[in-house]
């Protein structure tokens, strides 16, 4: 409001009194600085209209609202103040979006690859628990081939395929063979090596093959989620099949002779024979022939055809032969002896 001398009085803001903090341009006849009319009148457009407020609000009944510090009254014009914090805005806004944007999960080209390891010489770890064996080699090596970093995932053996399908892992290289129930779940590469089921007996048992198994108040042991599980569930019918978690606790069965047989693979039934040669006794010749293969998400048919071209040129160059002389020497050797094909 002007007083007397024509000049505005002091803010009134809530309950403070605040100095005016110059005079507002005057019309014609109020000051020495003309102001021209169009100006006159953009000021006086501009003006809120009057709201009378109620009492005790710390403005006069019927007074024109008193414009914010910092605040233009003017519309479409901006306080230099506003365009200052709007423009701190928009950059802090920019300078967000970039930091989230840094921080955004970007592909990865690691090739994560399941296995269990606890079936040495394929899948083990060495003296200071680092993953070994000719699974993890061959792995490594289609690694280089794809020219991705590779991660060695330990799992399960009754837990691969599930982690394969929800995506945990992209592979399995893990002496898996494959068979027509598993291929209902996952893809499988071209076979890299041929074996067997094979039975480890007592050393006195009266079994000689697997057509022995199936008789009354007879146990066979087998490791879950095998072949050898599977052949059990479904071929004997009045022998005990006792199913255990670990390999060696299959062994260990017939080394005490609680179970009369173990089903395994041939590899893993001569290699454990050889360990308990006064207990135990290998039926090497296979009942059910095996290929291990490696094991693919479905639909992966990208990957699927790089791992094929890797494993035909791995073994055109002798790759597999080189595990073999390097993890299998003396098994190499002895099923040379007795007539048996090498895996590989």
């Amino acid at each position: 409001m002007r007083n007397s001398s024509g000049r505005l009085g002091p803010l009134v803001i809530g309950r403070s009194v605040l100095p005016h903090p110059g005079p507002l341009p005057l019309g014609e006849g109020e000051s020495s600085t003309p102001v021209r009319r169009c100006e006159r009148e953009r000021f006086a457009d501009a003006r809120p209209p009057l709201h009378p407020l109620p009492a005790g609000e710390g403005r006069g009944e019927g007074e024109r609202p008193v414009a914010s510090v910092g605040q233009s009254t003017l519309p479409g014009v901006r306080s230099n103040e506003a365009c200052a914090h709007s423009g701190r805005f928009q950059w802090l806004t920019l300078f967000f979006v970039a930091i989230l944007a840094s921080c955004s999960p970007k592909p990865s080209n690691k090739l994560v690859v399941g296995m269990e390891l606890a079936y040495p010489p394929f899948e083990m770890t060495d003296e200071q628990g680092r993953p070994a064996g000719i699974s993890v080699d061959l792995a490594r090596a289609l690694g280089q081939h794809l020219a991705r970093e590779v991660e060695i995932q330990n799992t399960p053996f009754d837990g691969l395929i599930p982690a394969l399908k929800t995506a945990k892992i992209d592979l399995i290289i893990s002496s898996m063979t494959a068979t027509a129930e598993r291929a209902q779940s996952i893809d499988f590469s071209e076979p890299y090596l041929r074996t067997g089921l094979c039975l480890l007996v007592g050393r006195n048992s009266p079994v000689n093959s697997a057509q022995d198994l199936d008789q009354a108040g007879r146990t066979v042991a087998v490791k879950l989620g095998t072949t050898g599980h599977t052949y059990a569930l479904r071929q004997i019918k009045e022998a005990k099949v006792l199913v255990l978690d670990k390999e060696d606790a299959g062994v260990l069965e017939v080394v005490q002779g609680k179970a009369d047989a173990f089903i395994y693979d041939q590899m893993s039934t001569f290699k454990n024979w050889q360990r308990n040669q006064e207990t135990t006794r290998p039926l090497l010749k296979p009942f059910q022939e095996e290929s291990w293969a490696i094991g693919i998400r479905k639909g992966n048919l990208e990957l699927a055809r790089q791992v094929n071209e890797f494993l035909g040129r791995f073994r055109a160059e002798g790759g597999f032969e080189k595990l073999g002389d390097y993890y299998l020497h003396e098994q190499k050797q002895a099923f040379k002896q007795m007539g048996y094909a090498f895996y590989f």
